[in-house]
């Protein structure tokens, strides 16, 4: 990455770091009881920002050679992970387990949720630097 462009990363990184705080101890503690659709708005935004987060980590760190472009193999196993977690939450739902009364059981498929987006956004970050060090 040139010189000029790395502080801007660093920007981007704080930001999402900050937003991705603000809404998830702020916001998503004051609408998850009740409201539905704000809590998913607000937990869509954060995921969002979260992914930002290791988007720009995954920017920030990449070493690589510039014979060897970076495998997407860690981002698909990210969407797997992701989509798994997110089925096994819609599962608990159907059987009727309640959020509000067992947190530990929904705990696992939430990291597996964090997990799969911080694996997203590192990858897709890796390999947006190999592409702008190989075009420019």
């Amino acid at each position: 990455m040139n010189g000029d462009r790395r502080p801007l990363l660093y920007v981007l990184l704080g930001s999402a770091l900050l937003v991705t705080l603000v809404l998830h101890i702020v916001f998503v503690p004051r609408y998850l009881p009740g409201d539905v659709l704000l809590t998913v708005l607000t937990l869509g935004a954060g995921w969002i920002t979260y992914t930002l987060v290791f988007y720009a980590l995954g920017r920030a760190g990449a070493e690589h050679d510039r014979e060897e472009f970076p495998s997407m193999r860690f981002a698909d196993i990210g969407i797997a992970l992701l989509l798994v977690s997110l089925l096994i939450m819609l599962a608990f739902d159907a059987i009727g387990i309640p959020l509000e009364g067992i947190v530990g059981i929904y705990a696992l498929p939430a990291i597996g949720v964090y997990a799969g987006l911080a694996l997203l956004g590192w990858s897709i970050g890796r390999r947006t630097e190999a592409i702008n060090e190989i075009a420019g």
